[in-house]
């Protein structure tokens, strides 16, 4: 894919985010955050949303685990 390749931020219901081409459907188990642009502005956003790479399950299992 060359730099002029738009491209599109997707979330699974892990809370685990990937860059896939705009001009592509979504992914069975994806769904789009609505953010839409070049590589380097999806990457940033990715950066500053996705600051816990743990998947939301292993997330939400460890937090039943501490109430314990």
């Amino acid at each position: 894919m060359d730099e002029d390749t738009q491209y599109q931020v997707l979330i699974n219901d892990e809370e685990q985010y990937s860059l896939w081409p705009a001009d592509q459907d979504v992914p069975a188990g994806w769904r789009s955050t609505g953010t839409e642009g070049s590589k380097e502005d999806c990457v940033s956003y990715v950066d500053e949303v996705w600051t816990d790479m743990r998947p939301r399950s292993l997330r939400e299992r460890m937090a039943a685990n501490q109430q314990d």
